[in-house]
């Protein structure tokens, strides 16, 4: 067990944080996205952040071992703060706040020292089909004050990053025909993603961060098990390359990834690694496949306002593939 003035020392760093990020939990004026502002810490307004999705398992399926790595790098990097994106909750999200599942798939397994900062959650199709609105909810945060779900989309203003999450479930036809899902606060379809796409493109406009981060669960172009998205690239895709996004990041697809765009400078990439993976299992796409894993892991990405440095781990926090990004958008990659 360890010592009092340690675990003290934990309790403390994990108030500490949560009083650091300010939640404005109504929309400010110049945008309807609400926001987070999360204020740079380093001296030099520099980010390091951890990216991971598709997790939520009671440890199982390597959730566990993730976690652990996660920790190792967390600490090295002495990273911000955790994104997460999506299907946080294996297989039906929480009933409510009080669901033991959550404590067991999230607040026991992220346990190191390095983790105990603001996790920035979107929700993914699995979250949807148990009480989607439980993870929104406020009282969450007495269970563990990390986890970050202000809104279905919203914005973490970090700087030199704008991070954008965007709820993409509502966005996938067939889950309409499904009665599990949570359509609470969503339905009618059609209106709600044109006031999503409307607010999003708004934000990103208004945006003058060095580095526009758009996140969400589903994969718009993916070389792994789900492939590419048909409503994405239909109704996202557009606003991503019109507004100038560097980076779209998501999970879904169980698998590390690395796509570049055939016609822009966006990265599409895929950290969905965080338990349960889907060895062999592959599609085809016809933007450029940099990289791809088909096993566990997550990602880092370390942000100055000129340069970014991306990497992927596995399970046994090995870097698996690492690239630089510089803002003037010319791209250097080198795997391991």
């Amino acid at each position: 067990m360890a010592p009092a003035h340690d675990l003290w020392r934990l309790m403390l760093l994990v108030a500490v944080s949560a009083v650091a990020v300010a939640l404005l939990l109504a929309p400010r004026a110049d945008a309807a996205l609400p926001r987070v502002e999360h204020a740079p810490t380093k001296a030099d307004g520099s980010l390091a952040i951890l990216v991971v999705g598709d997790w939520g398992r009671r440890g199982q399926f390597n959730q566990t071992l993730v976690a652990q790595q996660m920790g190792v790098v967390g600490e090295k990097l002495d990273i911000d703060f955790v994104i997460s994106t999506g299907d946080n909750i294996y297989d039906d999200g929480i009933a409510n706040t009080s669901d033991p599942l959550f404590k067991e798939s999230f607040a026991n397994i992220y346990t190191a020292k390095s983790l105990q900062k603001p996790w920035y959650l979107v929700l993914g199709n699995h979250d949807y089909t148990g009480n989607a609105l439980a993870q929104l909810d406020p009282a969450i945060r007495k269970v563990d004050s990390r986890y970050t779900v202000i809104a279905k989309s919203f914005i973490v203003n970090s700087g030199i990053a704008d991070f954008f999450l965007v709820d993409t479930t509502p966005f996938i036809l067939h889950y309409w025909n499904n009665t599990k899902f949570d359509w609470r606060g969503v339905a009618p379809r059609d209106t709600y993603i044109a006031n999503v796409l409307k607010d999003l493109k708004y934000a990103l406009t208004a945006s003058k961060a060095a580095w526009k981060i758009v996140v969400g669960h589903h994969p718009i172009s993916s070389a792994c098990g789900h492939g590419n998205n048909t409503e994405l690239e239909e109704l996202l895709l557009p606003v991503l390359k019109t507004q100038g996004v560097d980076m779209y990041v998501n999970g879904h697809d169980h698998c590390l990834q690395r796509v570049s765009s055939r016609d822009s400078h966006l990265q599409l990439l895929t950290s969905g690694g965080g338990s349960k993976a889907w060895a062999g299992k592959f599609k085809t796409t016809p933007d450029k496949v940099e990289f791809l894993y088909d096993g566990q892991g997550f990602m880092s990405m370390r942000l100055s306002k000129t340069e970014a440095h991306l990497a992927f781990f596995d399970v046994a926090g090995s870097v698996l593939h690492c690239w630089d990004l510089a803002r003037t958008t010319t791209t250097t990659a080198a795997g391991h």
